[in-house]
């Protein structure tokens, strides 16, 4: 089918062409920019934390003072221990995904003169790792006489578990096991490595730069109890560990409790909500698009009746008008997506340095591409199919 009769149309009808590219660049730029955001949220939701989150529950309290502190935990611990489906309870701070963490610069050399990247801290007593399910992967545990004092929120134990991510980025190529860092003036030396283990709140790619330290129930650390238990049991623990506290304890505030699970979804509820409203974007925009397709082809329809007419009179099938249209949409469409691809290249710069969103993938381009090229053919095919249908004596008659 020739061009020049559709771009003649089109000369003619400037601004409703300039104004159907407009639509469907912004379409594009916005479709290909909510897509990849929301492919981005979704993996983010689906991070590893590296503890056993189906039977983690916890309890969160104002913690407990005086000299007899620690023998207090214990007792609390003990008590903990003896409920009904919990194989195991320990101190420990943070939780993966908590949304509060504890981090540090650690000093590479004695002398102070190399630092590492920012490290997430993990401090637990003992059984700690056990408990939330923590995978070594080599090296060993904590020794019983590993879990010391503290010195504020230091702790004075220079035993270490490191994750294999910080391990590698750290020591490169070399054995960890051995290997050493100083905060604070202080060596902490690595005894074992353990799989997975994110931090506090996710960082990128320094997510899993973490370390696990051991201490002493004191204190200083005495607000959170960690117990794994049977997960068909973990709302009845929850309750009675509460109230099991409170019991033994009765000026203690108990701040929060809940399941793992429950703490994982309060943390992606953000990431969740912005999925779930770039989708009704994406797809408002995209009704919006189809309605202004088939309105302005509705339009031409309607304006070009006489001419269809007399197209059907010298001889143009059905099959003809509606081959028509759709190049004149698939044109049309082309120039937007065209302009849409660059739009969308200029917003993404602008959202990496506004809100930190990695690089837009080419491979996202096309695929945006594609789905408004059809979603373009779709919206005229109905108009298209009308105008086919005019017979000609009906059309040559119209004014």
């Amino acid at each position: 089918m020739a061009l020049h009769p559709i771009l003649s149309s089109l000369r003619r009808h400037k601004l409703a062409a300039l104004l159907i590219v407009l639509e469907i660049a912004v379409a594009c730029a916005i479709l290909c920019n909510a897509v990849f955001v929301i492919r981005e949220r979704l993996q983010r939701m689906q991070v590893t934390t590296g503890v056993a989150e189906h039977e983690l529950v916890w309890i969160k309290t104002d913690g407990i003072d005086g000299d007899d502190a620690g023998a207090r935990l214990e007792r609390n611990l003990a008590a903990l221990r003896g409920l009904a489906g919990v194989r195991s309870a320990a101190l420990a701070f943070p939780l993966p995904l908590a949304n509060t963490s504890m981090n540090f610069n650690p000093e590479l050399d004695a002398a102070g003169t190399k630092h590492g990247p920012n490290i997430g801290m993990y401090l637990g007593s003992p059984g700690y790792l056990d408990t939330l399910g923590v995978k070594r992967v080599a090296g060993r545990d904590f020794a019983a006489a590993e879990y010391d004092a503290m010195d504020s929120w230091q702790p004075r134990s220079p035993a270490m578990l490191v994750t294999r991510a910080l391990a590698a980025r750290l020591w490169p190529g070399q054995d960890p096991l051995g290997q050493a860092f100083w905060v604070g003036g202080r060596r902490y030396a690595v005894i074992g490595v353990v799989d997975h283990l994110v931090r506090g709140d996710l960082r990128g790619s320094a997510s899993e730069y973490a370390v696990m330290m051991a201490a002493r129930p004191n204190r200083l650390f005495s607000g959170l109890y960690v117990l794994r238990v049977d997960p068909a049991a973990r709302g009845r623990i929850v309750r009675e560990a509460a109230d099991t506290l409170l019991r033994l304890n009765p000026t203690m505030l108990v701040n929060d409790k809940g399941t793992y699970a429950e703490l994982r979804a309060a943390y992606f509820r953000q990431d969740r909500a912005m999925a779930w409203l770039l989708a009704a974007v994406c797809a408002g925009l995209l009704a919006i698009t189809a309605l202004g397709i088939v309105g302005l082809t509705s339009f031409w329809v309607s304006q070009r009746s006489r001419q269809i007419g007399i197209r059907r009179a010298l001889g143009a099938t059905r099959g003809d008008i509606l081959r028509y249209f759709q190049l004149e949409n698939l044109l049309l469409v082309g120039a937007g997506i065209a302009a849409g691809m660059l739009l969308a290249y200029a917003l993404n710069l602008l959202l990496m340095k506004h809100y930190e969103l990695p690089r837009l993938p080419l491979s996202y381009l096309p695929v945006g591409a594609l789905a408004l090229w059809l979603l373009g053919q779709l919206a005229v095919l109905g108009p298209a199919l009308r105008a086919a249908a005019v017979p000609p004596v009906v059309a040559t008659r119209s004014v």
